[in-house]
């Protein structure tokens, strides 16, 4: 029995916009902690816990959310590269934020994931494992870099791109993978233009007041 085969014969899993949804509505929590992200989320592995720290920034959500969802990125695509388990230090996996305001911003989310995951399905599964799982953690710690600093317009094509792969990742679909990778490289692309242009007009605005 082939890859492909195996996974499809394999039981359903529970879908992720329920699992977010039961943690948002748990009337025990008053925060919702990264660290209870991973916990919850923990047999989903790397493709969930990316999916749930980029997503938000691919949408409108409260200042500061790229702040507090950019680091877990960076230490989550750093470890998938190098093939490690998923793991946060304390000082990131103890950040939270009000139950409410997670259940908004699962709220806005659930609709986007539900249609992705309508469309994924196993295809190309060897894009999705080692050693190609490696180059997608590489292309997602570029990605989650450019993401986490305060660069203008530098998170939602970085974490449109990250969320892709992500999707990836959860369904073995290698056809979501290349497409992860040519957003990955529009993000750039897109980005290093935003910076350029910054520093020159930085460079100019220095001339101007040096003349």
């Amino acid at each position: 029995m082939d890859d492909e085969t195996r996974i499809q014969t394999l039981p359903p899993k529970r879908r992720l916009a329920d699992i977010l949804a039961d943690l948002a509505a748990d009337p025990s929590r008053e925060r919702i902690s990264i660290a209870d992200l991973v916990l919850t989320l923990e047999d989903r592995a790397f493709g969930a816990l990316m999916l749930i720290f980029a997503i938000p920034n691919a949408i409108p959500t409260p200042p500061g959310t790229s702040a507090i969802l950019g680091a877990p990125l960076v230490f989550l695509a750093a470890q998938l590269t190098f093939g490690r388990k998923p793991w946060l230090p304390a000082v990131i996996a103890n950040r939270s934020v009000l139950r409410a305001d997670f259940a908004k911003m699962v709220e806005k989310i659930t609709p986007w994931i539900v249609r992705a995951e309508r469309l994924l399905k196993p295809r190309l599964v060897t894009l999705t494992q080692p050693p190609a799982e490696y180059v997608i953690g590489a292309c997602c710690l570029l990605m989650a870099t450019i993401l986490f600093l305060p660069i203008p317009l530098g998170n939602m094509l970085p974490a449109i791109a990250i969320s892709v792969f992500s999707l990836a990742l959860l369904e073995r679909d290698g056809i979501w993978v290349m497409i992860g990778g040519v957003l990955s490289v529009i993000s750039t692309v897109v980005v290093s233009g935003v910076v350029l242009l910054a520093v020159k007009a930085i460079l100019l605005f220095i001339d101007k007041l040096l003349a």
